[in-house]
């Protein structure tokens, strides 16, 4: 599954961008998460959403000046409990 993500110079802006969103456009699925290690070492947190939705929450960000500091898209396999225990075999 693909998704985008949105990353923030702080905590701070993470929090304003989720506020902004839920005010402006509450009918778009987004999620708050921890910052993939695949985007970034460092920690924080990314608004994640799909892909289709991106262009949109982006342009309330601009509007209502939050600071980010990318956007990101990432492809992500799912995996299923064998497959898990697969790889913990080795």
């Amino acid at each position: 599954m693909a998704y985008c993500y949105f990353t923030f110079p702080s905590t701070y802006y993470a929090l304003k961008a989720e506020k902004k969103i839920q005010e402006h456009l509450s009918n778009i699925p987004f999620k708050m998460v921890p910052v993939p290690r695949r985007i970034s070492s460092s920690c924080g947190t990314a608004l994640r959403c799909s892909p289709d939705n991106a262009d949109v929450i982006q342009k309330v960000l601009l509007q209502q000046q939050i600071e980010f500091e990318g956007k990101h898209f990432l492809q992500e396999e799912k995996l299923n409990l064998k497959d898990l225990l697969k790889l913990r075999k080795g």
